[in-house]
C-alpha cells in the first residue's frame, strides 16, 4: 500500500523528533512493504518567520489532500509577544484542528513496564496502568467567542465563552464508547455538572446514550475529583472522555504515570485526514542539543497506522519496539531516574534513541 504523510516538524524540538518518527515509519515499510511518501511543510514559529503566518494555506492545502498527518511540536518564547491570532497555537495548531474536522483527541496513558520507577506515585499504586483519554478538540473555551472591554475604574474586563452542543456532545461521547466497547467496557464521563450549564448538558446527553451501550459500564465524575482520583487510584481508569479544556489539564496530569510527558502520544481524528503528534511542547530549553525524548513522537506515528492506515500489527511493532529498548535499560535524559536497579542504564541521544527503535523494528 501507498500512503501519503505530510510532515510538519514545527519549532523547538520538533525538528529533531519527527525525523526519528519518520526513521520508525520507514523501518516499518521496509519490514511489511508499505510506501510511505513524506512531504514536509513549515508549521508554527517556523511557518511565521518564513511567510508571516503560522499557518500558511500551501500547509493546510498539503494536509487536506494527505492520508495523515506527523506533527513535532509548535511555539516558542520568542512569539509569546505576537498578536494573539498570529502566535503559533492560536493562529496554527487551533484553526488546523477545526479546519481538518478533528473533534476527537485520543491519548494513551500507558506504563510500560521498564518505566515503572519513573513516576513519584508508588509502584503497586500505577503498575498496569492503561487509560485512553478522549477528549472534546473543536470545541469549548478554546473555541468560544472572546472579548475584552474597558471597565469605568480604568481597568478591562475579559470573557471567554464556553458552549457545546448536543451535536458536539453525541458525536464524542459515541466514539468514547465505541472506543470502550473495544477495550475493558469502562467509560468515566468527566465534567462539572454542579457549577457549569455547559457540563449539565454534557451529563444528560451522556445519561441519555448510555441506554444505547448496555455492555459499558458508565460513571460520571467532577473534574476535580478526577484530577485527584487519578493520582490515587489510577487503575480505576479505562475510558476517560471529556470536554476540551477539562481533557488538556488531565492528560498532562496523566503523562505523570506513565513517568514523563515525553512518552505521552496523541492522535486527533474525526475528520478524512487524522493529525498525530505527541502530547508535549516544544522544550525550547533542549532544542538543538540532540536531549528530547522521540518516544512520543515515535508512539504518535503507531496511532497513525493503526487509527488511519488500519495497520494494527505494524502499529503493534512499534510499541513492542518501544518497549523491549525500555526493558533493555535505553533512556533519553527524561528517563533517567527511572531504571530498576539491577539493570544498567544507557543513556542516548535523540537520535540514538530513534535508531535503536527502527533496529528493534527490523529484529522483533
Amino acid at each position: 500500500m501507498r500512503y501519503k504523510i505530510a510532515v510538519l516538524p514545527g519549532d523547538g524540538i520538533g525538528i529533531e523528533i519527527v525525523p526519528e518518527a519518520v526513521k520508525a515509519l520507514e523501518a516499518i515499510a521496509s519490514r511489511f512493504g508499505h510506501q510511505f511518501e513524506f512531504t514536509e511543510a513549515l508549521v508554527g514559529g517556523a511557518a511565521y518567520d518564513a511567510v508571516g503566518h503560522p499557518l500558511p494555506e500551501e500547509t493546510l492545502a498539503l494536509c487536506k489532500s494527505s492520508d495523515a498527518v506527523l506533527l513535532g511540536a509548535i511555539g516558542g518564547p520568542e512569539y509569546d509577544e505576537l498578536p494573539v491570532h498570529l502566535r503559533p497555537e492560536v493562529g496554527a495548531l487551533l484553526p488546523l484542528r477545526k479546519r481538518l474536522a478533528l473533534f476527537a483527541n485520543l491519548r494513551p496513558c500507558i506504563l510500560f513496564p521498564g518505566l515503572l520507577q519513573a513516576s513519584t506515585i508508588k509502584e503497586e499504586v500505577i503498575k498496569g496502568v492503561d487509560i485512553m483519554v478522549i477528549r472534546e478538540l473543536t470545541g469549548g473555551l478554546y473555541f468560544g467567542n472572546k472579548s475584552r472591554e474597558k471597565t469605568p475604574q480604568g481597568g478591562e474586563t475579559a470573557t471567554d465563552v464556553l458552549s457545546y452542543s448536543t451535536l458536539e456532545i453525541e458525536r464524542i461521547v459515541r466514539l468514547a464508547y465505541e472506543v470502550a466497547g473495544k477495550r475493558r467496557k469502562q467509560l468515566c464521563s468527566v465534567d462539572k455538572a454542579n457549577v457549569l450549564e455547559s457540563s449539565r448538558l454534557w451529563r444528560e446527553t451522556v445519561s441519555r446514550l448510555e441506554k444505547e451501550y448496555p455492555q459499558v459500564k458508565t460513571t460520571h465524575m467532577y473534574v476535580d475529583n478526577c484530577s485527584m482520583q487519578l493520582i490515587r487510584d489510577p487503575r480505576q481508569f479505562d475510558v476517560i472522555v471529556t470536554e476540551n479544556m477539562f481533557g488538556d489539564i488531565l492528560t498532562d496530569e496523566a503523562s505523570m504515570l506513565t513517568g514523563s510527558i515525553g512518552m505521552l502520544p496523541s492522535a486527533s481524528i474525526g475528520g478524512e485526514v487524522g493529525l498525530y503528534e505527541p502530547s508535549h511542547g516544544s522544550a525550547p530549553d533542549i532544542a538543538g542539543q540532540n536531549k528530547a525524548n522521540p518516544l512520543a513522537t515515535i508512539l504518535s506515528a503507531a496511532m497513525m497506522l493503526r487509527y488511519s492506515f488500519n495497520l494494527d500489527q505494524e502499529a503493534e511493532l512499534i510499541e513492542k519496539a518501544v518497549n523491549k529498548a525500555l526493558e533493555e535499560g535505553y533512556r533519553t535524559g527524561d528517563l533517567l531516574a527511572c531504571s530498576d536497579s539491577e539493570q544498567p542504564v544507557k543513556l542516548l541521544g535523540t537520535k540514538e534513541m530513534g535508531d535503536i527503535i527502527a533496529q528493534k523494528i527490523l529484529q522483533l
